[in-house]
């Protein structure tokens, strides 16, 4: 095996917590002569140890100084101004002697944020006590001569207040109220006195910082002939900013972050690159919310990567710029990643090269560039990295064994803005188990003990894992390993095992490097971001269990690493043992309404499963409400009801991950599962909304195999416990399929329902029928065959478009998709039968080029019943979504 590479730092949280740091002497020059210019005496530097030290209380020593260092080396003798633009808004200048504070304490560390302010709560209250009504259009103050002296006194008056509260505090302000923006007018007509920032002099802020000042500006400017015109505070600190090009752009309100629409959660992180675009497409990113992200990214795209935006409260400021964990919500371009399961297709040059720079080993002579590539010939590997190979992962896979991490080489840029989390989390989420190495004396052997379940160190070298939680299985895991040269014999054990370290999971105070966590956009899992996940054991109950869904589903949590199955129920199988569940033993029993309502009051479980006929969970349901609202630690079971009786209900949340969300999946308590036949039309017509024609529906022809139709009650086995079999058998079909339910069957209401909230919110429809609901025509069979649904749609379009065209949207909405399968074929039944996702194919456009045919099909126990189930529960309780579902 080859040794992992040395992280040469622990992450820092964000891009912009990096800059360019050459060696260690020529950065502790710089920051020197910063500190020497800044604080000529030695009181001077007496007081900046003494903040330092009051830093300490908001995070590590090792935090503020990593930051503090790195902060101050952003920052020459040409470039003054490279730290941070801090925008302020209105509403945070009335804590004016908070915000000196926060300020102050900047300023006496020996940096020197360049702050820009803006006056609008101030102004309205102004001008409309003199009279004057405040008038908007497109959001833009209309700015008259009259409102526009008004503002001008505003912003003055405010300004010389803050510089005030920073000189009382002993930290030197200047204020800059003109000669920094030069503007024109942005449509005089329309808006009047108001500019479109053209150019920004940067000299007076760069001489008040020379001159050991903070410089405190407003958003006024000037035009050619000097006029002063109003600009957007926001839009002049954007500007700002794309001048300076600063480690840190703040904009500092009283929200303190900007906030998830559905979910109400504060988003910790946004990386654009990886989710700007299905961000914007949310129904809950609108208004404001979508200008601030559409303006954030705009001036990102002129930064160097290094730089990034924060949104946070005046009070949590520091908190924000000097610990991993932050404090509000942080937006930067983030890194692309890649999955590649060849070398030509990393470029074999630009991996020979990255191998031959950053590989210990081989810088070391222990191996060579070439023996590392050769060695990938003998076994299946996955190449994952960034795009500019800033981290380079290899995980070693055979087919039955466990997988290895073999390589793991990040750059310094790698590690500073976080993609060597990023890449490892990807790892995480293809493989449920992973060993890997480290050297003993690693000075960041924190890192891999915060992401491994356990490990053991032996000879000079530690070996780490997760996904393994017995420690009899870890041996037998590593002597397999090791007898088959995939790791050095090192970590045999001569006597009786150690038991191996366990290790907490990562501290809840680290931030982590995507908002796809539990703040993830609803419906996106695509990417590759940071997923924080849980791996705490939790119980789960599941009302009804004889029928093929209940079967299907207690197999599956057989393997789930976390989810524990405790009570299966059924009146008519109580007492017997479940056998189809095989990671304890567990027996049938016959739950009443009771018995759930006492055992939720109590907090024995933590998600139920109602796998009843329809109209029948009702009773549970309301039993576990009754149970919730009793228990004494406030908190409630997830349920997921498997029937049809809540799929129609506004209060439960629809589990399809794919079109609808998963935060809001992530966030319920009351979860229904879609139907097998709904959830395969809507993922169908789905892609297509933007093309629909008005009033000409879709229609799905779907043919489904004869477990669909459910279970009676059969014969006596020979113990005597009563048997299931199929409502229809393939003898009763006669070796054909057989129509029914021709109109008005419920999966077409269903799909129709969910659909209509799907093209209400898609923004290019370009179609009446947006306003009027959507209707499926769903013509349903049955077939001789046991599981699996073949749905073929036909479905009538608003213009003219391609095969190609058609294949490229499902390419496009299910980019990412890990239970998604796209082929050109059209999909036939050893494609979906036993398979735990949707396929599609056998794209077609008529001749006329107005109508498309698209076939997909799913095994309706698996993805259309019991697999989703499982995704739905893993959201619900915090797990990867894929935990216990084979992906492959």
């Amino acid at each position: 095996m080859h040794a992992i590479s040395r992280v040469p730092k622990l992450p820092l949280r964000s891009a912009l917590r990096a800059s360019a740091i050459s060696g260690g002497r020529a950065v502790a020059r710089r920051a020197n002569v910063h500190a020497v210019r800044t604080f000529s005496s030695a009181s001077a530097q007496s007081d900046r140890d003494t903040i330092t030290r009051l830093l300490y209380s908001i995070g590590t020593k090792r935090e503020v100084e990593r930051y503090l260092r790195i902060f101050s080396s952003s920052a020459d003798a040409n470039h003054p101004a490279k730290f941070a633009v801090i925008k302020v808004g209105g509403a945070v200048l009335d804590q004016v002697e908070e915000l000196a504070t926060n300020l102050s304490f900047l300023y006496r560390v020996g940096l020197y944020p360049v702050v820009l302010h803006g006056a609008g709560p101030q102004l309205n209250s102004i001008i409309e006590s003199a009279g004057v009504i405040p008038d908007y259009i497109d959001g833009i103050r209309v700015t008259d001569a009259k409102t526009l002296q008004i503002a001008r006194r505003v912003f003055l008056d405010e300004n010389l207040k803050l510089v005030a509260a920073l000189e009382k505090l002993g930290t030197r302000a200047r204020p800059i109220t003109s000669g920094v923006f030069s503007a024109d007018y942005l449509d005089k007509d329309k808006y009047g006195l108001v500019g479109k920032i053209t150019k920004v002099d940067k000299r007076p802020i760069e001489a008040s910082i020379r001159a050991g000042a903070l410089p405190i500006l407003t958003s006024l400017a000037e035009s050619d002939a000097g006029q002063i015109l109003n600009v957007n505070a926001d839009i002049a600190a954007g500007e700002l900013a794309k001048e300076l090009e600063p480690l840190k752009i703040v904009f500092l309100n009283e929200k303190g972050g900007l906030f998830h629409g559905i979910t109400g959660e504060k988003l910790d992180v946004i990386n654009l690159d990886e989710e700007y675009d299905e961000l914007m497409k949310q129904p809950w990113v609108k208004y404001g919310t979508k200008l601030k992200l559409r303006e954030f990214k705009e001036l990102l795209d002129h930064l160097p990567r290094t730089s990034s935006v924060a949104v946070i409260s005046v009070d949590s400021l520091q908190r924000e710029l000097f610990t991993d964990s932050g404090a509000g919500t942080l937006i930067r371009r983030g890194y692309k990643l890649f999955r590649h399961k060849t070398i030509d297709s990393v470029g074999a040059d630009r991996l020979r090269q990255v191998i031959h720079d950053r590989d210990p080993d081989v810088l070391s002579g222990e191996e060579s560039v070439t023996g590392v590539l050769n060695a990938l010939k003998d076994t299946p590997y996955t190449i994952y990295g960034d795009e500019p190979l800033d981290v380079v992962a290899i995980v070693s896979h055979p087919e039955g064994e466990v997988p290895i991490l073999t390589k793991l080489l990040a750059s310094r840029n790698g590690v500073m803005n976080g993609i060597v989390d990023n890449v490892f989390n990807a790892i995480k989420k293809d493989h449920r188990r992973l060993f890997w190495t480290a050297r003993a004396d690693d000075e960041n052997r924190s890192w891999h003990f915060e992401r491994a379940d356990g490990s053991f160190t032996r000879a000079g070298k530690s070996l780490f894992w997760y996904g393994v939680h017995d420690v009899n299985e870890v041996e037998k895991l590593v002597k397999a390993i090791e007898e088959k040269g995939r790791i050095p014999r090192t970590y045999l054990p001569v006597g009786p095992p150690a038991p191996p370290h366990k290790v907490a999971s990562v501290p809840s105070g680290v931030r982590s490097y995507s908002t796809m966590a539990r703040r993830r956009v609803p419906g996106f899992s695509r990417g590759y971001a940071t997923a924080a996940t849980s791996t705490e054991q939790k119980r789960l109950a599941l009302i009804g269990a004889r029928g093929y869904t209940g079967q299907t589903l207690t197999t599956l949590l057989s393997e789930h690493p976390y989810l524990n199955l405790t009570h299966v129920s059924s009146r008519q199988l109580a007492g017997y043992p479940l056998t189809s569940y095989t990671k304890a033993p567990v027996s049938f029993s016959d739950l009443s309404v009771e018995d759930v309502e006492r055992m939720e009051k109590d907090g024995e479980v933590d998600a139920w499963v109602m796998a009843l006929p329809n109209g029948i969970c009702k009773p549970f349901v309301d039993a576990i409400d009754r149970g919730t609202a009793e228990r004494k630690d406030g908190k409630g079971s997830v349920v997921v009801d498997l029937s049809a009786d809540y799929r129609f209900e506004d209060g439960w949340t629809y589990g399809l991950p794919e079109l609808y969300g998963r935060d809001a999946i992530r966030a319920s308590k009351r979860i229904s599962n879609p139907g097998c036949y709904a959830t395969s039309s809507q993922l169908l017509v789905a892609p297509l909304l933007p093309h629909l024609k008005p009033e000409a529906w879709p229609t799905v022809f779907g043919v489904s195999g004869y477990s669909g139709a459910g279970t009676v009650t059969g014969p006596t086995d020979p113990d005597g416990r009563p048997t299931t079999v199929p409502k229809v058998t393939p003898e009763s079909l006669h070796g054909g399929i057989r129509p029914y339910a021709l109109t008005d069957h419920i999966h077409e209401r269903e799909a129709a329902r969910h659909l209509s909230r799907l093209l209400a919110s898609s923004s290019g429809s370009g179609s009446a029928a947006a306003g009027t609901g959507m209707k499926l025509a769903f013509v349903p069979s049955v077939a001789p065959w046991f599981s699996g649904i073949i749905s073929v749609l036909s479905m009538p379009l608003n213009g003219k478009v391609s095969a190609r065209e058609v294949r490229a949207l499902y390419e496009a909405r299910y980019a990412g998709e890990k239970l998604v399968r796209i082929k050109n074929e059209v999909p036939t039944l050893p494609d979906v039968e036993n398979q735990h996702g949707w396929t599609v194919g056998g794209f077609q456009v008529h001749s006329e080029g107005d109508r498309a045919v698209v076939v997909g099909g799913l095994d309706n126990l698996l993805k259309g019943a019991a697999t989703q189930c499982l995704q739905n529960l893993n959201l619900a309780l915090g797990y990867d979504e894929y935990a216990g579902i084979p992906v492959a």
